[in-house]
């Protein structure tokens, strides 16, 4: 059948929203509303007629509401195959009437677990008849309409049902549960269990935005949001204004907030990103300084970018912000006359992420490879206690400072990774080679170009700290380093040839520390 008029509806939903105007509509259809506790309450409240669940199955609900809709005659009723003569007659030996409609949305478990609920309440907002009415409606789409979303209910307020909406409602309903029995799953693995990474991994995710397409225009994309909402990040950030953002945006703008919450309690810091790797970071006195200086490290790589913000955007950055065309700019908020500053920009794109994320957070990184993903926990690592001095000479205090900022932003640069800096500025950054010793020769070619173009008498990695991702497996890539003019190393040491390349830095009288750990990103 395609079309079926709806006779009977099952109502029980934990969300209220729209279902007292649903229930009008349908009584006033002539439908006959059966529903479940609070729901039968709403609608009654409403001046409804309504049977409880209890009178159509001849039990009462027992056991603080755990039993109730898990009977023979609901399910009959909703997996009955109308025109099955073996069924309709088991309907009649039974009496069991059919359901033609089931809207149910699902006990709150993921918002219980957000608001930090003790494990008892958390296992009670478990829902097991919600899911098993919804299952068993959507199995049986050819004759039951199954709606699990608020934003649904005009597709049955009228009183049919068409097979295309029918099928459209079963696999979202599908969804939903998959959706919801998934979070349960990661919650008792991850959060009860403690397991980093379990047997089995659910994802609960569900579609916030398509997206205009992917990383190119063949590509079709659209952004997913998890269930479980934490401190918000690029995806929960509010668009103040500009175009719709991209797949590449979305990407880009994530790399500079992770390495933005680096700096999230320490003074004024700018990043800027183009396409995933930072290319100017630096933390001033005041915004408007920090954004100059981190500009000035490459501000041809900037033309384009994504400038990110640890503190609200004020006027006089908005306005330097807005001489060369840049593509998203995020920060925590935004004063009224910065918005107003960039309202004549209609296409730069303002995001105000409100509270930056914790760099420590624990958490999962995910990628898709041909027939499989690979899973790993996030880098949240930070530098914690001494650092190791392997050199003769020990670093100053200014070079030791030099030297954690320029690990802090290797940590988010594609690898080889090279980072020069120096009084709590990038000097040069170079990036995704496949030598290290590549990666330290253009962090210092790009350093001179900055130096050039900017009028400096020299480039700023002459007396700066170099940071790099790895330990340096040849003296080379630290002569290279050498040769730019930086005085003090930071690395993970761990080389077969860590004494060839202390050796080389003695000689040279460098300052070098290890940190032990290495900050590879692929």
């Amino acid at each position: 059948m395609t079309e079926i008029p709806i006779k009977r509806a099952l109502l029980s939903v934990s969300d209220k929203t729209g279902i007292v105007e649903l229930g009008k509509a349908l009584a006033g259809k002539g439908v006959d509303l059966v529903s479940t506790g609070g729901t039968a309450k709403a609608l009654r409240d409403a001046g409804l007629d309504v049977r409880d669940i209890s009178d159509l199955t001849g039990f009462p609900e027992m056991m603080d509401g755990r039993v109730k809709t898990l009977h023979p005659k609901v399910h009959g009723g909703l997996l009955a195959v109308r025109d099955d003569a073996e069924h309709a007659a088991a309907m009649r030996d039974h009496d069991i009437g059919a359901i033609d409609l089931v809207v149910v949305n699902l006990y709150p478990f993921a918002q219980t677990v957000a608001k930090g609920a003790g494990r008892d309440e958390i296992i009670e907002n478990i829902d097991i008849g919600g899911p098993s009415m919804v299952r068993s409606a959507a199995k049986n789409h050819a004759y039951v309409a199954i709606v699990t979303d608020p934003a649904d209910y005009a597709l049955v307020e009228g009183g049919t049902t068409t097979l295309d909406d029918r099928k459209r409602l079963a696999a979202k309903a599908f969804a939903a549960t998959a959706n919801y029995d998934a979070g349960i799953a990661r919650w008792f693995a991850t959060i009860d269990q403690g397991e980093t990474l379990p047997a089995t991994l659910p994802l609960a995710l569900t579609k916030g935005a398509e997206l205009r397409y992917g990383e190119n225009p063949h590509q079709s994309a659209a952004l997913y949001l998890p269930a479980r909402q934490g401190v918000g990040g690029i995806a929960q950030a509010e668009q103040v204004q500009g175009k719709a953002l991209s797949y590449n945006n979305y990407n880009d703008a994530d790399a500079a907030l992770e390495l933005l919450a680096e700096f999230r309690d320490g003074p004024p810091t700018c990043v800027i990103v183009k396409h995933a790797n930072p290319c100017g970071v630096a933390t001033a006195d005041t915004l408007i300084d920090a954004y100059k200086a981190a500009l000035a490290c490459d501000s041809v790589s900037a033309f384009g970018g994504i400038v990110a913000l640890n503190r609200p955007l004020d006027e006089e950055t908005a306005a330097a912000i807005s001489e060369i065309f840049t593509e998203v700019v995020c920060a925590p908020d935004a004063s009224d006359a910065a918005k107003a500053v960039f309202a004549k920009k209609k296409n730069l794109r303002l995001l105000l992420t409100g509270e930056l994320p914790d760099p420590a957070r624990p958490g999962l990184s995910i990628r898709s490879i041909a027939g499989g993903i690979l899973v790993q926990s996030r880098d949240n690592a930070l530098i914690e206690g001494e650092l190791k001095v392997v050199t003769k000479r020990a670093p100053t205090t200014q070079e030791l400072a030099d030297c954690r900022f320029a690990w802090t932003v290797a940590k988010h640069v594609k690898s080889n990774a090279i980072v020069y800096a120096k009084g709590g500025s990038t000097a040069g950054i170079g990036a995704g080679q496949m030598s290290r010793v590549e990666s330290a020769r253009i962090a210092a070619w790009k350093a001179k170009d900055a130096a050039e173009k900017a009028g400096w008498g020299e480039s700023r990695t002459i007396g700066s700290a170099v940071a790099s991702d790895a330990f340096f497996p040849f003296a080379d890539g630290l002569l290279t380093a050498v040769e730019a003019g930086a005085t003090a190393v930071i690395q993970p040491g761990g080389s077969i040839r860590d004494d060839e390349v202390i050796a080389a830095a003695d000689a040279a009288g460098l300052a070098m520390v290890f940190t032990g750990m290495r900050h590879f990103r692929h």
